[in-house]
C-alpha cells in the first residue's frame, strides 16, 4: 500500500518553482540581492542597468512565488532574498553548478 506523504508531491509546484528561478532576469536580481541585501526598485535598476517596469515585474513574480521578501519604508518598497528557504536553495544550486555546470553547458536537451 502506498500512503501518500508531504515529501510526495506532484511534479507541478516543483517545475513552477524552477521556472521561476529560469528566467535570467529574476535570477541576476536574486543575486544581486543575496550579495547586495536590501535594495528598492530604483536601486535595483542602476545596478544592473534593466528598465524599472522590467525590475518590477520580476520582483512581483519572485515575491508572490516566496523567493524575495518585501517591505515598505516610507514611498519605497524593500526586496531582500528570503533568507529562510531561498538563500539555502541558492546556496545548494552553486555547490552543484561547481560540480556539473559543464554538463550543463553542453547538454543537448537544454536550451541555452
Amino acid at each position: 500500500m502506498i500512503i501518500m506523504t508531504l515529501e510526495i508531491l506532484p511534479a507541478k509546484p516543483h517545475a513552477l518553482l524552477f521556472q521561476a528561478l529560469a528566467n535570467p532576469a529574476r535570477m541576476q536580481i536574486l543575486n544581486l540581492l543575496r550579495e547586495k541585501g536590501r535594495m528598492n526598485v530604483t536601486q535595483i535598476c542602476g545596478e544592473l542597468g534593466m528598465e524599472q517596469t522590467r525590475v518590477s515585474h520580476s520582483l512581483r513574480c519572485l515575491a508572490f512565488c516566496g523567493l524575495v521578501n518585501s517591505s515598505r519604508e516610507g514611498k519605497s518598497r524593500i526586496y531582500s532574498v528570503n533568507d529562510e528557504t531561498t538563500l539555502p536553495l541558492l546556496k545548494a544550486a552553486d555547490e552543484h553548478l561547481r560540480r556539473y555546470a559543464t554538463n550543463l553547458l553542453t547538454c543537448d536537451s537544454l536550451e541555452r
